[in-house]
């Protein structure tokens, strides 16, 4: 055996225990002491390397989704979309491509009740033949802001106030005022489906419009949706405080647990497309985040199914130290102009490096599981086996050359350099036509937890008014509902 060709492992040949570099230990209980009381002696190379070691296991965890967890499996295509993309993860009926899958809460840390009223996120990663595909969403379709500029802010109102560290109304509703275009994105977090009872009865988006290339180079706008097949269950206020109460990471037992069991979740992936040139032919801009694509207009089209069937085998490699970035893409598959996908293109991939290292991408979990070649060395902890004398690109003594050409998203771009708001905000039909579609008995349910917000602490008389204009312009009745809602509470 090569001893150079040694990788760490956990399943350790010695019969006794050692440090970290293979020395024996003959005492793992006791510390080396002046006597037997001490005190210790800083001699100790076992004691410190273990503290210090310990000292280090957790990293630096999200700055969102920082609870979640994953599950791995495989995506299966059912439907043919050659004509479509190129894309060789969908290239024919019945081809299998393994995955892995994180669900996460959004806004709170690590350890917080999955009960949470909060987005999720539902990230999947392809490691297809041709690379990994990342496509990371939430299981809401919209989102509250349109452009990555408000991201930081928008983050900051919906967390904990940094001065004492508890999520406050006062704060969201004060950011939210001056953002007229969330007030879709609130009808879903503020509805029924705000509380998902668990992973598995939870539908996934891209959110995003992505665009789709065929091998003759023709451009298809698509959005892509999950759909479980055992259907889509929430849970209410009482629920919520019930399961919460009994169990903090029900959701995440809940998937280990089926999984285990071998019932194994299954989600369909469907898609959306539209023709590019049709872009300026509706009412709403197709590549705004803030809005959904009616399914009247655009049909929803099956492409395949993903079944979770493995659980992770250590969670902290599995889960705490996957990487996903929506930047990663494979030939056949392309951005769109979106702005907040534009700078989640680079956002992503920065935390990561911030988080786990500029060597992330070595990290078995996050590695593509096809032959890769690049000139990437060093860094810190760099663990690939690499002797090469060759790491610059062209050399006449590196064999591997360029892949061949694949299509890309090549329209043309022009416009003059601005900061400015998109053309077509429409920013409150899709909501008012969301909240007519409820029953009665939803409507006032949604109402009730927007007057709550309203009426919170150091919520202002000009902040609610802010709200109840951008409401009533979502819907007459909803605004005129609302404000005597909260004038009932005093507030008005």
């Amino acid at each position: 055996m090569d001893p150079f060709k040694y990788r760490p492992s956990s399943a350790y040949d010695a019969p006794y225990w050692t440090t970290n570099t293979g020395a024996p230990v003959w005492n793992n209980n006791q510390s080396l002491t002046v006597g037997s009381r001490g005190p210790i002696l800083l001699e100790d190379y076992h004691l410190i390397e273990k503290l210090a070691q310990f000292d280090r296991e957790r990293i630096p965890e999200r700055v969102v989704h920082a609870r979640g967890a994953t599950a791995k499996g495989f995506f299966e295509v059912t439907h043919d979309i050659s004509h479509l993309s190129c894309a060789d993860v969908f290239r024919a009926p019945g081809v299998q491509t393994p995955v892995l899958v994180r669900f996460s809460t959004v806004i709170h840390e690590r350890g917080s009740p999955e009960t949470l009223r909060d987005p999720r996120g539902f990230a999947v990663k392809f490691y297809t033949r041709e690379g990994n595909w990342d496509l990371v969403g939430n299981n809401m379709p919209v989102f509250f802001v349109r452009d990555g500029i408000k991201f930081p802010d928008m983050v900051h109102a919906l967390k904990p106030n940094p001065k004492n560290h508890i999520q406050e109304f006062w704060r969201i509703a004060d950011f939210f005022s001056h953002v007229p275009e969330s007030m879709h994105m609130f009808t879903f977090l503020m509805d029924d489906v705000g509380v998902p009872v668990n992973y598995r009865h939870m539908e996934g988006f891209g959110v995003h419009t992505y665009t789709l290339i065929n091998k003759e180079g023709k451009i298809t706008y698509v959005k892509f949706h999950w759909k479980p097949s055992c259907g889509v269950k929430c849970l209410l206020e009482d629920e919520a405080v019930q399961v919460g109460g009994s169990n903090h990471s029900h959701a995440t037992q809940d998937l280990f647990d089926t999984i285990a069991s071998g019932e194994y979740p299954e989600w369909k992936l469907c898609i959306q497309t539209m023709n590019p040139d049709d872009e300026d032919k509706f009412e709403f801009d197709p590549l705004d985040v803030t809005k959904i694509w009616p399914e009247d207009l655009f049909p929803l089209q099956p492409v395949g199914r993903m079944v979770l069937n493995k659980n992770p085998d250590n969670f902290f490699n599995e889960n705490e130290q996957t990487a996903f970035c929506p930047a990663l893409v494979v030939p056949g598959i392309g951005y769109s102009d979106d702005k907040l996908l534009q700078t989640r293109i680079f956002s992503y991939a920065d935390t990561q490096r911030h988080r786990l290292g500029p060597n992330y991408m070595m990290l078995p979990i996050n590695a593509p599981k096809c032959a890769h070649h690049n000139n990437h060395h060093e860094g810190f902890m760099n663990f690939m086996h690499r002797d090469e004398e060759v790491n610059y690109f062209p050399s006449r003594f590196d064999p591997v050359r360029q892949s061949e050409r694949f299509p890309y998203m090549d329209r043309a771009v022009s416009g003059k350099r601005v900061k400015q708001m998109i053309p077509k905000e429409n920013n409150f039909q899709q909501p008012g036509e969301r909240f007519r579609s409820w029953d009665p008995a939803r409507q006032d349910r949604f109402i009730k937890r927007i007057t709550e917000m309203l009426t919170a602490p150091r919520v202002t008389q000009e902040v609610r008014r802010v709200w109840l204009g951008y409401l009533g312009q979502c819907d007459a009745t909803l605004g005129q509902k609302l404000a005597a809602k909260v004038q009932q509470a005093g507030q008005m």
